[in-house]
């Protein structure tokens, strides 16, 4: 046996048959279920000629049959390849062609988009399509998902599997083409699936850990993401294989969220940022709903501010609070325990893991309280690269003293006392005047206005600065927002470079179905919208 993702979610069947594995909605099954279920879709892309390293696309919005897939590719050594369902034909395209599909599993709903880009991509010869209700079966089309599991066999009679088997997580592409993350299984697995603690840094020491650990827990977990993302994929594989019920809702709704929380008395949940964390908090207010299972609350993978934050403290006193900050490509990169008293410096401040480090631009270490800024990096267990992209794989990695550390691009500040503020990416910092914008802190500036409900800030051309910093803001309905007043508000938070010069007015922020922020879609609104000077020097879009 091996450290491989599907080895860990077979150890956990065979401690807990009988325990339920997943709900969804108002569908449940139990771990024995799961694995018939996932054992019958495997056997079924066998007889097609689907086996170890081929690659399974999955196009799907939350359900237990998107986690059957996974597993189900992961059982036959393939690769599962995850698809931004919001993507239209040209994207697909890409995405079909670039990840060299083989098979496909989508939703029904969908249906038109694949049949259009098929014929373009002849390698992916082979289509399972699975009824969400809101999409007819088209004849001609695929193999239906129900039929293809009842016609093959339940069976766990698979080769052997190993931990340098392939995972691939492909990025969200915000700021441009997505990429193919790949790791080895037992790579991935201590950088995102558990199999080194994440509060004190050791491995476990083996890899029926967790299924122990969790035989007797019975833990109820729930993720808010989309599971086309690795923040959702791996909070479901983590439940997996420790024994837990894992709950997901088919999409983001606040007010379902909690209905399930308190229906199926959800334990640890976890969320992407304030997209999700803000309207879920008002929700909790409006209704009447017991949340007092709860006992962990964690953000990743997107700003958790800290104006939201102290509203979810101040409802769940009792709970955990936790935001996480990791990467596609970094893994986890350390935990912040969030309080009350807390000191703001500008970004998410973590205890940084054990192998993570500041690297400065002459690919030195930096040091606590100096000030400087640099990207994060992580050694240890790492990708490999980008899939089919060596040019880019080559830049990702950097070595200090002999050690090779991964580095994808965030920015970050090393404090006195040895924490890590994480401060944003690279490719979406703004240059004004020689000066430094991270958008992650001027947004988190922006909501904490009362009036402000969401907010992406961008830098936009300017004759002077080259780039002067700009907002596309989402007032809270009702609000009448008065950009002088919001212009003195953030002036009281940040330094005046970093405050917007430019607004933009939208009833809704564009955001990937992750909830991670669209800065395309900002900078594509403001390109098409004239602003409206106002007094004070600020400009207002609408």
């Amino acid at each position: 046996m091996a450290a491989n993702i599907a080895d860990l979610v077979e150890h956990a069947v065979d401690l807990v048959p009988e325990r339920v594995a997943i709900i969804c909605g108002d569908r449940r099954v139990t771990y024995a279920e799961l694995e018939q279920r996932a054992n019958r879709l495997a056997h079924h892309l066998a007889e097609q000629g689907v086996g170890p390293g081929a690659h399974v696309g999955f196009q799907c919005r939350n359900s237990i049959e998107a986690l059957e897939t996974i597993i189900a590719a992961y059982k036959l050594r393939s690769v599962p390849v995850n698809i931004n369902y919001r993507w239209l034909e040209n994207e697909l395209h890409y995405l079909y062609d670039n990840a060299d599909l083989v098979a496909l599993v989508h939703d029904s709903s969908f249906t038109e988009r694949v049949r259009a880009v098929l014929p373009s991509v002849p390698a992916l010869r082979h289509v399972i399509v699975l009824d969400d209700g809101e999409g007819p079966p088209v004849d001609g089309h695929g193999v239906d998902y129900e039929q293809a599991l009842a016609a093959s066999r339940p069976d766990r009679d698979f080769d052997e599997r190993s931990d340098d088997d392939v995972y691939i997580l492909y990025t969200g592409g915000t700021t441009g083409h997505p990429k193919g993350v790949m790791y080895r299984h037992r790579d991935v697995w201590c950088a995102l699936g558990g199999g080194i603690d994440f509060f004190t840094g050791e491995p476990l020491a083996d890899e029926w850990v967790q299924s122990r650990t969790g035989k007797d827990a019975a833990l109820v977990r729930m993720s808010l993401a989309p599971l086309i993302h690795g923040a959702a994929q791996w909070a479901a594989l983590q439940a997996l294989f420790t024994c837990a019920t894992f709950v997901l809702t088919p999409r983001f709704d606040p007010h379902a969220v909690w209905r399930a929380v308190d229906e199926h008395k959800v334990n640890m949940l976890t969320l992407v940022g304030d997209a999700m964390a803000r309207p879920l908090i008002e929700a909790y207010h409006e209704g009447s709903y017991d949340g007092s299972s709860l006992f962990s609350i964690s953000s990743q993978a997107a700003l958790f501010s800290p104006s939201v934050q102290r509203q979810f403290l101040e409802a769940f006193p009792n709970a955990v609070l936790t935001d996480a900050i990791g990467s596609s490509e970094g893994g986890f990169n350390g935990i912040q325990m969030i309080t009350k008293d807390g000191v703001y410096t500008g970004g998410p401040r973590v205890t940084a893991g054990p192998d993570v480090l500041v690297i400065d631009d002459d690919g030195r270490p930096v040091e606590a309280g100096s000030g400087v800024i640099g990207k994060i990096g992580r050694a240890g267990p790492i990708p490999m690269g980008y899939y089919k992209d060596p040019e880019k794989t080559a830049a990702l990695f950097v070595e200090v003293d002999g050690t090779r550390y991964v580095v994808p691009g965030d920015f970050a500040r090393v404090e006195e006392d040895g924490t890590v503020t994480m401060l944003g990416r690279a490719n979406t910092s703004i240059n004004t005047g020689g000066e430094k914008v991270f958008p992650e802190e001027v947004e988190g500036a922006l909501k904490s206005h009362p009036d402000v409900f969401d907010a992406l800030v961008i830098g936009v051309p300017d004759e002077r600065f080259g780039h002067r910093v700009a907002a596309v803001i989402a007032p809270r309905p009702g609000a009448d927002l008065d950009p002088a007043a919001l212009d003195a508000h953030v002036r009281a938070l940040i330094a005046g470079y970093k405050v917007p010069r430019t607004l933009w007015l939208v009833d809704e922020i564009g955001r990937l179905p992750s909830g991670k922020p669209d800065y395309r879609w900002a900078q594509r609104h403001a390109a098409e919208h004239e602003p409206v000077p106002e007094a004070g020097g600020a400009a207002v879009g609408t």
